[in-house]
């Protein structure tokens, strides 16, 4: 059993800032959205922010992540780095066009991730170009967190599960008795996914589609 406890904490303390507006904005982008699309429930409790405290959830944006990564480096385990925010309220039926609209408002969050995985990789390219000193070097260490964590945000939010934002997609998507039938798997959804998640199926599942977008922002940004 191998443990580096200064590995660890220099992990945490490169890794909170990429972890906390991944996970933070991501819900921010949903209030924006829906906002756009006429349901402003978000904007009145104040939660269109940038500001990560107006999103942390002190047990899903902190406790789960650092609990993943320390059992990870404790054990030498790998696993999909798991996390969220609270939930910025939307209110689906004040949107002009509720089914339709919905679609927009849940692609928002993997939206805003992969956003964050680009500029993240720019960063990355940066800091691969500067002489390698005591900022190019942590700089690249914080970019590879942010573009693995974003990506795997992303990829976990769009699977077809509700309340994940792909679940909200496929509603959207589907005719409506069928949407129906499948929206009603949403109050048992977190539960399906925790054990999907602790079992192992869901890495077993996302990681080839984390893989290859992994893979197209290292290609699109000509990265090492």
């Amino acid at each position: 059993m191998n443990f580096d406890l200064t590995g660890l904490i220099q992990l945490i303390a490169l890794g909170a800032i990429p972890v906390v507006f991944a996970i933070t904005l991501h819900e921010a982008a949903h209030g924006y959205v829906a906002r756009h699309f006429g349901d402003y429930t978000a904007h009145n409790a104040g939660r269109i922010s940038l500001n990560p405290l107006k999103h942390i959830d002190p047990i899903g944006t902190i406790l789960v992540p650092l609990v993943i990564i320390i059992s990870s480096s404790f054990v030498g385990a790998g696993g999909i780095l798991f996390g969220w925010a609270k939930p910025v309220p939307v209110n689906f039926g004040q949107l002009r066009h509720p089914k339709r609209d919905m679609l927009w408002v849940a692609a928002a969050g993997p939206g805003a991730n992969l956003l964050m995985a680009c500029i993240w990789a720019l960063m990355l390219k940066i800091a691969e170009i500067a002489p390698a000193n005591y900022y190019s070097i942590p700089l690249a260490r914080m970019a590879q967190i942010g573009i693995t964590i974003n990506v795997v945000l992303m990829v976990l939010n769009l699977f077809p599960l509700p309340p994940l934002d792909g679940g909200r997609i496929a509603v959207s998507l589907l005719p409506n008795r069928l949407a129906w039938r499948f929206a009603m798997i949403e109050p048992y959804g977190f539960i399906i996914l925790l054990l999907l998640l602790f079992t192992g199926i869901l890495g077993t599942i996302l990681s080839p589609f984390i893989g290859v977008v992994l893979n197209g922002v290292a290609t699109i940004f000509n990265l090492r």
